[in-house]
């Protein structure tokens, strides 16, 4: 299966303050506010909703394709992602700006003051699917991007009769009921957290049954919870991998879309799709950052196996990784 990645690419850039915030703060002087804070340590990580759910894929062996506008500065990111098998073709430069950045400043207290520069994630309605001429994806992911792209791409796939997931996550609130609604509606599945899921229903007025009739499935996660998987009129309880450690959350929901996804093409039932998902999302909350795992193919199986036991479709997986 062809899966396009369409969604946010940035760098994070995360740094922390050896002290309190509130400590300098003067209330009576937040009119004129100005304060610089020096900090003991930065990262600069890799991040977007798009590249970090192909990062996954093409860790399990695909080949996705990612289609979004990126800075002047994406050189580096983009040798990193070819390297591991993210086809970045469509990724394309826009002249005289930066790749989408954030900028997070984290006290001792976890307090946190942070800015999101769009940049070139600005310019993502520019990109059209038709674009792509005769490399028709059979599958095209809608992840949280410059509201009017992630429209265009609704309406495009409409019009091309393309199947999409539509996975509107952090741009709900800039988005209007109707353009929820038509998200969903064509819509070969709806990916969405427990919270964005009420917040779906009340933007759009559309109950849990309404949303369900637009879909093939639908996935609602819920952290610590697990995650559901609707499909075919059943409930499938996803419980999460329980990690050998954990060092950082961000990331994690992008790297269930990935492990899901990718157990989705190669035709596997929901349950394996789902507990695929959870397990690529544990190796993400393992390591730093939404791109700081790795693993083999034959390694994932093998926890697989150790997490869930043996089943008929681990057969499957075992014959894609002897093929790759």
């Amino acid at each position: 299966m062809s899966i396009l990645l369409t969604g946010s690419v940035a760098y994070d850039y995360l740094m922390t303050f050896p002290g309190n915030f509130r400590d300098h703060i003067l209330v009576e002087k937040l009119d004129k506010i100005s304060l610089s804070f020096l900090v003991e340590s930065m990262v600069r990580l890799r991040g977007g909703n798009a590249p970090n759910i192909a990062y996954t894929l093409a860790l399990l062996g695909k080949k996705p394709r990612l289609f979004a506008t990126v800075g002047e500065d994406f050189e580096e990111y983009r040798l990193w992602l070819e390297s591991r098998g993210v086809d970045t073709q469509w990724a394309k430069v826009v002249p005289g700006v930066y790749t989408a950045s954030f900028f997070a400043n984290t006290d001792r207290s976890n307090a946190q003051i942070a800015s999101f520069y769009p940049g070139a994630m600005a310019y993502a309605s520019q990109l059209s699917l038709k674009e792509l001429d005769g490399e028709r994806p059979e599958l095209v992911v809608i992840s949280p991007n410059d509201p009017q792209a992630m429209k265009r791409y609704v309406d495009e796939c409409h019009e091309l009769g393309l199947p999409y997931l539509y996975d509107p996550s952090q741009q709900i609130v800039r988005l209007t009921g109707d353009d929820l609604r038509n998200g969903i509606e064509g819509a070969l599945a709806l990916f969405v957290n427990d919270y964005e899921f009420a917040l779906v229903q009340k933007m759009t007025g559309m109950g849990a049954a309404q949303i369900l009739e637009q879909v093939r499935f639908m996935v609602v996660t819920r952290g610590e919870q697990g995650a559901t998987v609707f499909a075919g009129g059943n409930e499938i309880d996803i419980p999460v991998v329980p990690p050998q450690r954990i060092i950082d959350p961000t990331g994690v929901g992008d790297a269930f879309r990935g492990g899901f996804l990718f157990a989705y093409s190669l035709g596997l039932d929901w349950e394996t799709c789902g507990r695929m998902g959870a397990l690529a999302a544990t190796y993400c909350l393992e390591q730093q950052g939404p791109q700081g795992h790795a693993y083999t193919l034959e390694e994932f199986t093998q926890r697989y196996r150790e997490v869930f036991g043996e089943n008929e479709q681990l057969r499957t997986l075992i014959a894609v990784g002897k093929e790759s």
